[in-house]
């Protein structure tokens, strides 16, 4: 998918670039829990920079409802990206207005401002044309950093690349390679390993991905939608009835494939009492929390023996203890395998990192979302309107 590249905007010393980041990052009491999507902005922010830019950074932070929350406040992003650079990147007070245009008029070459959260402005989701054009006024050319937020068509995302010379930010143009690699030419044997929770958020990338997969191992809770649609016994494991047949049409494929046992347990614990269990025996008042070990021995060999994987979603509640030795096992393998392997984004992007092996992988995704979207759909909202830019030019 071809995108416009930085090296094309017209940049003079002290051009005004606006750069849509993706830095929604983890936060506990107001500390930065894991900063990955701010150092991996780095590269764009740094050439931008070096060609004597005047960049401002716009992004979101959790979900504020339309207005100013200090809960949401972008400062401490503001504060560790200053830190990464090198020098103050002050924050704004504001996302727009005049306060905010006069900063960004002085702002000089080579330094950076962040606006304050997008999302304390209605007109951002809603992509009012009135937000765009406060947003327009704040710059000179627009650079989309933001993959993990570029299924979203919100003002910061779509309504930009009409207005401005645009380009696609470095760590936007490698998340596409990569999994457009996925879709159009994969190595194979080609084996996806899906988790999560419900069937209904993987559905139409479980079909996506029967038209290019060799195999989908399918873990997580979702799996006893699949279990049920076989006839066999959940007990009180989550399942979503009205995907039950859809769950036997994917099954008749042949190459969605279910463990054959599972931790169960009364409660999500980390002192809950557990068993092991066939995937279809579980007993009435006891729920499925992570595949099994056998299961869990059996996802590793197809992994090991692919040549190219795609993980998205955990094995099992891998946030406690007693349930986490699905996922453990899943990315010990992804890790260790010889194969091309791609790490989704979300909870398994979590996971592979608490593990200590995100750096054994080829490509960990910042784009849950994002990148099940572009599976699925092909393409998203802001890579749209980024060629449409190109094609005006």
């Amino acid at each position: 998918m071809e995108l416009p590249e930085l090296e094309d905007l017209p940049l003079e010393t002290g051009t005004r670039a606006l750069v849509r980041v993706d830095f929604n990052v983890p936060l506990r009491d107001g500390v930065i829990e894991d900063d990955l999507r701010i150092t991996t902005a780095r590269p764009t922010l740094d050439s931008l920079l070096a060609r004597g830019a005047a960049v401002v950074t716009c992004g979101h932070l959790g979900r504020p409802k339309g207005a100013p929350d200090p809960k949401y406040s972008m400062a401490p992003v503001a504060a560790r990206l200053g830190e990464l650079l090198g020098f103050e990147v002050p924050l704004a007070p504001a996302v727009v207005g005049p306060d905010v245009e006069q900063l960004t008029a002085e702002l000089e070459p080579g330094r950076v401002l962040m606006l304050e959260n997008l999302r304390f402005e209605p007109g951002e989701t809603a992509n009012a044309s009135d937000f765009v054009d406060s947003l327009e006024r704040l710059a000179d050319v627009y650079v989309n950093e933001a993959f993990g937020a570029s299924h979203r068509a919100h003002a910061s995302i779509v309504g930009l690349p009409p207005r401005l010379p645009s380009a696609a930010g470095e760590l936007m143009r490698h998340e596409v390679a990569v999994l457009s690699r996925l879709l159009d030419a994969p190595r194979r044997p080609f084996v996806a390993v899906l988790g999560g929770a419900k069937v209904s958020d993987k559905l139409g990338v479980i079909r996506a991905l029967l038209e290019r997969c060799d195999t989908i191992l399918v873990g997580g809770a979702m799996t006893f939608t699949f279990v049920a649609a076989e006839g066999g016994s959940i007990g009180d494991s989550l399942v979503e009835p009205d995907l039950v047949q859809e769950c036997k049409a994917l099954l008749a494929t042949g190459r969605v494939r279910l463990p054959t046992d599972v931790v169960i347990a009364r409660d999500i614990a980390a002192d809950a009492a557990t068993k092991i269990v066939p995937v279809d025996a579980i007993p009435a008042g006891w729920k499925g929390l992570d595949i099994g070990p056998e299961a869990a021995g059996q996802f590793a060999d197809e992994v090991e023996s692919a040549a190219t994987v795609l993980w998205n979603g955990p094995m099992g509640v891998f946030e406690v203890e007693p349930f986490a030795a699905g996922t453990k096992t899943v990315a010990e393998a992804v890790a260790a395998t010889s194969a091309y392997t791609v790490v989704g984004g979300g909870d398994s992007a979590a996971a592979i990192r608490d593990f200590g092996l995100a750096s054994e992988v080829d490509h960990v995704s910042t784009g849950g979302g994002a990148s099940l979207e572009l599976i699925e759909q092909g393409d998203l909202p802001g890579l749209r309107a980024l060629r449409e830019s190109a094609r005006r030019e």
